[in-house]
C-alpha cells in the first residue's frame, strides 16, 4: 500500500501534459503561443474600445467587456505554465501553485457559464422586450448581474477547492494533464473519492446544464420573435448579435459537456487533454473575432476612435 503524504508548500506535482507525444511539443508550443497572443490582443482590444467609445456604453458591451476580461484571466491561469512545460524538460509545478491554478481555473470557468447565460437574457430582452429594454437592463441591474456571475463562480470553486485540498494524496505525484484540475488530482488520492466525484458531477450539472437550458430557452423565444419580424434590417441586426453569441456559447458549452458531464471511467484521458486544450486556448481567442468581425457597432467605434 502506497504511503500517504501530507501535502505542504515544499511538495510539487509533475504535469505530464503531452509527454507521450514529445514530437508534438514544439508544434504545440508555437500554436498555443500564437493563440494566447491572439487572446491577449483581441480581448484587450474589446475592453479598451468599449471603455473609450461612448456609443458602446450599453448592456451588451458591458457584459462583453466582462467576458473579455474573464477570458484574459481564464487563459492566463493555465497557458503560461503550459508554455513553460512544453518548452523545457522540467514539467513541475509547486503544490501551492497547483492549488491556486485549480481554484482560479474552476472559478473563472464557472463564472463564464453564468455570464453567457446573463448575456443571452440581455439578447432576449433586446429582441423580445424592446420597449422595456432600458428598464429591464438598467445599468445598476447589469452591474448586479455581473457581480452575481463572479460571486457564484468563485463560491462554487471554493467548495471544490476545499474538498480537493483535504483529500490525502499518495506518494505518486504525476498529474496526467497539462494543468491542475479536480478530476486529475482526485486520481492521486489514497482514499475513496466517489463523494468528491459526485459533488463535481452535481455542481457541474447546475452550472453547465441549467445555464445551457436557460440560454436555449432564451433563443427559442428570440427565434419566435424573429419569425414575426417584417423588417429586413431588423432581422440582420438580430442575426448579427445573437448569432455571434450563440456561436460563442456552442464553442464553450459543447467541450464542457464532453469533459465534465461524463463518468470519469468513460473518458479517454488523452482525448480529454485535447478537448481541454481547445476550450482553454482556442475558444478564448476566437471570441473577439466572432463578436467584432461583422459587427457594425465595433467598426463604427474604430472609425470614430481613429478619426
Amino acid at each position: 500500500m502506497m504511503e500517504r503524504i501530507n501535502a505542504s508548500s515544499e511538495d510539487y506535482f509533475i504535469l505530464l501534459g503531452f509527454s507521450d507525444w514529445p514530437q508534438l511539443e514544439l508544434v504545440l508550443f508555437v500554436v498555443v503561443l500564437m493563440f494566447y497572443l491572439m487572446t491577449l490582443i483581441g480581448n484587450l482590444f474589446i475592453i479598451i474600445l468599449s471603455y473609450l467609445d461612448s456609443h458602446l456604453h450599453t448592456p451588451m458591451y458591458f457584459f462583453l467587456s466582462n467576458l473579455s476580461f474573464l477570458d484574459l484571466c481564464y487563459t492566463t491561469s493555465s497557458i503560461p505554465q503550459l508554455l513553460i512545460n512544453l518548452w523545457g524538460p522540467l514539467k513541475t509545478i509547486s503544490y501551492n501553485g497547483c492549488m491556486i491554478q485549480l481554484y482560479f481555473f474552476l472559478a473563472l470557468g464557472t463564472t463564464e457559464c453564468v455570464l453567457l447565460m446573463v448575456m443571452s437574457y440581455d439578447r432576449y430582452a433586446a429582441v423580445c422586450r424592446p420597449l422595456h429594454y432600458i428598464v429591464l437592463m438598467h445599468p445598476r441591474f447589469c452591474q448586479l448581474l455581473a457581480v452575481a456571475c463572479w460571486v457564484s463562480g468563485f463560491t462554487n470553486s471554493a467548495l471544490h477547492f476545499l474538498f480537493t485540498f483535504w483529500v490525502p494524496l499518495c506518494g505518486h505525484r504525476q498529474v496526467d494533464h497539462f494543468f491542475c484540475e479536480v478530476p486529475a488530482l482526485l486520481r492521486l488520492s489514497c482514499v475513496d473519492t466517489h463523494a468528491n466525484e459526485l459533488t463535481l458531477m452535481v455542481t457541474s450539472s447546475i452550472f453547465v446544464l441549467v445555464p445551457l437550458i436557460l440560454i436555449l430557452s432564451s433563443y427559442g423565444a428570440i427565434t419566435r420573435a424573429v419569425l414575426r419580424m417584417q423588417s429586413t434590417s431588423g432581422l440582420q441586426k438580430v442575426f448579427g448579435t445573437c448569432g455571434a453569441h450563440l456561436m460563442v456559447v456552442s464553442l464553450f458549452f459543447i467541450p464542457a459537456l464532453c469533459m465534465y458531464l461524463q463518468p470519469p471511467s468513460g473518458n479517454s484521458q488523452d482525448q480529454g487533454k485535447f478537448i481541454a486544450l481547445f476550450y482553454t486556448v482556442v475558444t478564448p481567442s476566437l471570441n473577439p473575432l466572432i463578436y467584432t468581425l461583422r459587427n457594425k457597432d465595433v467598426r463604427g467605434a474604430i472609425k470614430r476612435l481613429v478619426g
